[in-house]
């Protein structure tokens, strides 16, 4: 028998349990400031929830107008294996807006606290208890699965909040939740709350992260007999965000066994999200930073070779991740040894020494030691000389008021080329164009692009890093200049040699 939070009397067993998720990052997520979401990116986005098989989707507010309910009734519209809701506050005409999208249940928003009653709705408790099974039975009669929330149910007083829930299961409703509204609550409120409320009737948990304390409070609910949690991909929301769904999947699964969702989709899935919602990723974030299966440490990237679980709780893999051996100044000779190894080159140990200490030299300047980097360091120290195959001769590129367009000419086994490409942009362009330039030999792919650092002043530097794979080699190389452009597609042009530099043919242009 496995509990949360030892043998506490108001905890249940997990043996056996079903968890599912509500996922509410086209509704609540989207609330964060500076985020809007186009009814395509929302269906993308829902398709994706649904591949990963989380139970219901929040596909946003219909009371919020026109285009949202058209966003809406997209979403609903999919087929998903999913349940579509939409957010209604307490009053008929939204049950009546969200039956109007085909949505399959509405999330009934009600006050709880009196902060909310008295001071939001001007109402009574007694009023509010009136409405909600009004509210409630008015949306089953019309065949929808209700959800009833009492907003700001963590500062609620828990005498009414038991009574506002109970009477809204009396009058039919699916399940019933105490939102964390404002991220108020410790666990051990919220433990007392669930405590009560799981015993009258399926119960959701709903937490944002202010104390950050967002998924601690969402597993306390789960110790305490809720079975459905309220969450948002890479936890984005209003404030400080609601709880991170990856987060309370992964801790779920890892930490007691209980399985939630598809894991190996959540690296993906926060990508998209990120995407879209013009959000990134703190580099250290739980489960989809970048950083959360990398290793620079000499000491963790030896224990890491020796052993995959040494310094990481869990496979990457569970989660859609790859292992990541980074070098810098904390760089070992066990990782710059592999890391070589990685791209078929040996050293002996005097070779190695040398190539560590020039690892670490650029690495306490700050910089990110890229492959290419590293290749350059062992040419040097082991006095290899390397013809390059591919090396950018000259670049134009414009943009004005019409299409994007760029040329560029390159030299290709000793042979020069010159083609031109348009695009989006003017690095787009240039893309295209070296592309079109290498013709076949150009089919690897750009894994990520991203500007590694930006100079300020009128003489700026920008640095542009690109990782390509070809096959199953890959290369990230960082290159710099004034242009970004320039910096672009010389770091573009450094990666498809690197990657051509054990090729046996030649690389020929097309007819």
């Amino acid at each position: 028998m496995t509990t949360l939070f030892g043998d506490h009397p108001a905890t249940a067993p997990l043996d056996g349990r079903d968890v599912q998720f509500l996922d509410t990052t086209l509704r609540d997520g989207e609330q964060a400031p500076g985020i809007s979401l186009t009814p395509d990116e929302k269906a993308e986005i829902a398709l994706a929830l649904d591949e990963a098989n989380v139970e219901f989707v929040e596909a946003g507010s219909a009371c919020t107008g026109p285009g949202e309910r058209e966003t809406i009734a997209r979403v609903a519209e999919l087929g998903l294996d999913a349940r579509v809701t939409s957010f209604a506050r307490g009053v008929e005409n939204d049950i009546d807006l969200a039956m109007e999208c085909g949505v399959d249940g509405v999330n009934l928003v009600v006050p709880a606290s009196d902060r909310h009653v008295k001071d939001k709705v001007d109402s009574t408790r007694e009023a509010v208890v009136a409405e909600t099974v009004e509210l409630v039975e008015y949306a089953k009669e019309h065949g929808l699965w209700v959800e009833v929330l009492g907003e700001d149910g963590s500062r609620a007083d828990l005498g009414f909040l038991t009574e506002l829930m109970g009477a809204a299961v009396d009058a039919g409703a699916d399940r019933i939740c105490a939102p964390d509204t404002v991220g108020h609550a410790t666990p051990d409120r919220m433990l007392e709350i669930y405590a009560e409320l799981s015993d009258l009737g399926p119960t959701s948990m709903h937490t944002h992260d202010d104390l950050g304390l967002a998924v601690m409070n969402a597993l306390v609910g789960v110790a305490a007999g809720a079975d459905l949690v309220h969450g948002t991909i890479n936890g984005i929301g209003e404030r400080a965000g609601n709880v991170a769904l990856e987060e309370v999947a992964i801790a779920l699964d890892h930490g007691y066994g209980v399985e939630t969702l598809d894991t190996e989709m959540l690296y993906d899935l926060g990508q998209l999200v990120a995407s879209k919602t013009g959000v990134p990723l703190a580099p250290n974030k739980a489960v989809v930073g970048e950083n959360a299966f990398t290793h620079e440490s000499g000491i963790h990237t030896d224990g890491t070779l020796k052993d995959d679980a040494m310094y990481e709780p869990y496979p990457p893999g569970k989660v859609g991740r790859t292992r990541r051996l980074v070098l810098g100044k904390h760089a070992g000779r066990a990782g710059v040894r592999a890391a070589l190894a990685e791209h078929g080159i040996e050293v002996d140990a005097d070779d190695l020494g040398d190539i560590v200490e020039r690892v670490k030299r650029l690495g306490d300047r700050g910089k990110r030691v890229t492959d290419a980097d590293l290749l350059t360091f062992a040419e040097e120290v082991q006095g290899r000389e390397r013809e390059r195959r591919v090396e950018l001769l000259d670049l134009t590129a414009a943009s004005g008021s019409g299409t994007p367009t760029a040329s560029v000419r390159l030299q290709v086994d000793g042979e020069e080329r010159v083609a031109s490409g348009t695009g989006s942009g003017p690095v787009d362009a240039a893309i295209a164009a070296v592309k079109s330039a290498l013709g076949s030999a150009s089919n690897a792919q750009l894994d990520s692009y991203h500007v590694d650092a930006i100079t300020g002043g009128t003489d700026a530097v920008v640095t542009v890093e690109v990782e390509m794979s070809r096959g199953d080699r890959s290369v990230a190389v960082a290159a710099s200049d004034s242009d970004i452009t320039t910096a672009s597609v010389r770091a573009m042009v450094d990666s498809l040699d690197r990657l051509l530099a054990d090729a046996d043919t030649p690389v020929l242009a097309d007819d």
